[in-house]
C-alpha cells in the first residue's frame, strides 16, 4: 500500500505526466518496445529518484515492460504530491512525501527495499547504501543497479575499492547521453529556472559564482553567462580551471570570490564547499543556492550557528542575519535549486537520460548471473542507439562510414 499526501491529487499529477510523455518520443517508443518484450517479466524493481513527472513516466515504462515496481522519492523537496498521487491511483507501490521529515525519508527507503528487489535504480545511492548494511538478507536477490548520478558513482567506486559492493552497478550517469546532456543542458537550464522563478529577480548585470567546473558547473556557468552575469568560477581540479579560463570565466579560490559573488551556485558533489569562514566576507543581499544532489556543499549547520536571526524572506527563501548585520539568502535550505524550486530538467533532456536508465536496468535483466559484482559503464552500443534515436526524432540524419573508410579506422 502506497504512502502518499493525498490521492485526490492524481488528477492534476496526471496532466503533468501526459505532458511530458508527449515530449519524451524515446521513452515511448522504448515503453512500446517493452511491452511486447516483458524484459522484467516477474522482477522487482525499488527505485528512488525525485518524483516528478519525468521520472514517474520512467516507472511506467518500466511497469509497461513487466516490472512490479516499488516507488520513493530521492530529496524530500523535491517530490511533487500529485505525481505520486497519479503513479499511487494507476497502481504502481509509491513511499513519497514533498517535506517528509529524514525520519519519513528513512522509512520510505525501507518500505521500498522490504519488497526484496532484484534491480535498483538509484539517485545519489541510498538504496545501495542502505542494502548493504542493513538488508544485507536481499542481496543475493539483486541481479544489479542503475546509478543517476555524479555523488551516487562516488559512492559505488568507495564501496567497490572497498571490496563491499556485491553485485554489477551501472553508472548510468557516466553515459556520453547523460552526463553530456543532462547534466550541462539541463542543468544548466533548470538550475537558473530554480532561482528565477523563486526570486524573481533578474540575473544581468549580477556576479555569479559557480563552485565546481564539471558538466553541471558547465552548463551553469554557460547560462548564467547567457543571461548577462558576469561569472567566476570556482575549483580544486587544475584542468577544469584551465577550461573554464579558457571558456572566458574569472577562475579564483570561493575565499576571494565570496565577497564579489551576488548569487553562488555549488555543483561540486562534495562537501562545505562554502562555510562560516566565507559567510562574513559576503555582501549584504547574496543568495546561496545548491545544485549538488545532498544538501551539504552549503555549510547550513555552520550557517544555522552564526546567524542571530532566521526568517522566511520569500516563500523557499530563508534570511540569514549574520553578527555585523549583514544578511544572506539560502533558497530551498540548500538542497537541489533545480527540483526544490523548480520542475527539474526539461523533458527533451531527461527523455533521453531515461532512455539511458530503462535500457540499462534491461542490460542487467538480461544479463543476469553474467556480470560479477563491480562497477560498469553503460554498454556503448546502448548509448548509440539512444543518440541515434534522438536524432531520429529531432528530424536529423547524418553520414555513415563507408566501408573502405571503416576498413582504414580498423573499425
Amino acid at each position: 500500500m502506497s504512502t502518499i499526501r493525498d490521492i485526490n491529487m492524481a488528477s492534476s499529477g496526471e496532466k503533468k505526466i501526459a505532458w511530458v510523455e508527449r515530449n519524451m518520443p524515446l521513452c515511448r517508443a522504448i515503453g512500446e518496445e517493452f511491452e511486447r518484450t516483458k524484459p522484467f517479466a516477474g522482477l522487482k524493481v525499488a527505485l528512488c529518484l525525485h518524483i516528478e513527472a519525468k521520472s514517474a513516466y520512467l516507472c511506467r515504462v518500466l511497469a509497461r515492460g513487466g516490472a512490479e515496481m516499488h516507488i520513493t522519492g530521492s530529496n524530500p523537496l523535491s517530490t511533487q504530491d500529485d505525481v505520486a498521487a497519479a503513479l499511487a491511483a494507476g497502481g504502481l507501490e509509491i513511499h513519497a512525501q514533498h517535506g517528509c521529515t529524514a525520519e519519513e525519508y528513512d522509512a520510505n527507503l525501507r518500505k521500498v527495499l522490504s519488497c526484496g528487489p532484484n534491480i535498483l535504480i538509484d539517485d545519489g545511492g541510498d538504496l545501495v547504501s542502505l542494502i548493504h548494511t542493513e538488508f544485507t538478507d536481499l542481496l543475493p536477490n539483486v541481479l544489479g543497479s542503475c546509478e543517476e548520478t555524479t555523488t551516487g558513482i562516488i559512492r559505488l567506486h568507495h564501496m567497490e575499492r572497498a571490496g563491499t559492493l556485491r553485485f554489477p552497478a551501472v553508472t548510468v550517469n557516466d553515459a556520453d547521453c547523460k552526463h553530456l546532456f543532462d547534466n550541462r543542458y539541463g542543468t544548466g537550464q533548470s538550475v537558473w529556472d530554480g532561482i528565477m522563478r523563486t526570486t524573481n529577480l533578474i540575473v544581468a548585470g549580477k556576479d555569479v559564482v559557480v563552485a565546481g567546473y564539471g558538466w553541471c558547473g558547465k552548463g551553469v556557468a554557460m547560462r548564467a553567462k547567457g543571461l548577462g552575469a558576469r561569472v567566476i568560477v570556482t575549483e580544486v581540479d587544475p584542468i577544469r580551471a584551465i577550461e573554464a579560463v579558457m571558456d572566458g570565466f574569472t577562475v579564483m579560490p570561493m575565499a576571494e570570490a565570496a565577497a564579489i559573488g551576488d548569487i553562488f551556485c555549488t555543483v561540486t558533489g562534495c562537501e562545505h564547499v562554502i562555510t562560516a569562514e566565507h559567510f562574513p566576507l559576503m555582501k549584504d543581499g547574496a543568495i546561496l543556492t545548491n545544485a549538488g544532489h545532498f544538501d551539504v556543499e552549503v555549510d547550513m549547520r555552520g550557517l544555522e550557528t552564526m546567524a542571530v536571526k532566521k526568517y522566511e524572506a520569500r516563500h523557499n527563501i530563508q534570511g540569514y542575519e549574520l553578527p555585523h548585520g549583514k544578511t544572506v539568502f539560502v533558497i530551498a535550505e540548500g538542497r537541489l535549486v533545480n527540483l526544490a524550486s523548480g520542475d527539474g530538467h526539461p523533458a527533451e533532456i531527461m527523455d533521453m537520460s531515461f532512455a539511458i536508465q530503462a535500457l540499462s536496468a534491461q542490460y542487467l535483466a538480461q544479463n543476469r548471473g553474467k556480470l560479477a559484482p563491480g562497477v560498469y559503464a553503460v554498454p556503448r552500443q546502448i548509448d548509440e542507439d539512444v543518440a541515434r534515436r534522438k536524432l531520429t526524432t529531432i528530424g536529423v540524419t547524418i553520414d555513415q562510414l563507408t566501408p573502405e573508410q571503416r576498413e582504414y579506422l580498423g573499425v
